[in-house]
């Protein structure tokens, strides 16, 4: 079997902002009844998190959730750990009506992080990233320009965006071009 490796191994651009890459992550599926017991608890056992609130992340030492819809999350594991805890899922919601697919190696990550990342994310995403309006632990699924892209902004101040790994190199080309050192436009300074 060959050995894993992310889209871009690690690609990294710094310019207005520093674009990288950020190489194999865990990701879940997880698809249930978010008011049921079963599933809050399932879901805190795979990560040591609880079921977030609309349009959230909630972070923890094994791994994090984000929403993603009224019946979807995205669990953020370890890349090791990721068909374990899949399994696990499944194991613990055997009876409830649920799907958990481990989609890691369908995906790709990058971070924006610096002064300009809120400019350089509003230039191609259309959300309100106003200071105030978008915090550490808000998350979204949108477009970034012509892709599909879901995105969280840290307590350090540092976006994380996935999308599909199929479109790596356009996201990452498109995250360079908004932090092109001439491309400035100065809406958040």
């Amino acid at each position: 079997m060959s050995e894993a490796v992310s889209a871009l191994n690690g690609a990294s651009f710094a310019g207005l902002a520093r674009v990288e890459e950020t190489g194999l992550g865990g990701m879940i599926t997880l698809r249930g009844d978010f008011t049921s017991a079963g599933f809050q608890a399932a879901v805190k056992a795979a990560t040591g998190c609880a079921v977030p609130e609309l349009r959230k992340i909630t972070i923890a030492d094994r791994g994090a959730v984000a929403w993603m819809s009224p019946d979807e999350l995205l669990l953020l594991v370890d890349y090791a750990e990721a068909e374990a805890v899949t399994a696990s899922l499944a194991e613990d919601l055997a009876g409830e009506h649920h799907m958990a697919v481990n989609v890691s190696d369908a995906r790709a990550c990058f971070t924006v992080s610096g002064a300009a990342a809120r400019e350089v994310i509003a230039k191609v995403a259309p959300v309100d990233l106003a200071p105030g309006q978008f915090a550490p632990g808000d998350f979204r699924r949108t477009r970034f320009a012509q892709v599909a892209a879901a995105f969280w902004l840290d307590e350090a101040d540092v976006f994380h965006i996935v999308c599909f790994r199929s479109v790596a190199a356009y996201m990452f080309n498109l995250l360079s071009t908004a932090a092109h050192p001439q491309a400035q436009v100065g809406v958040y300074s």
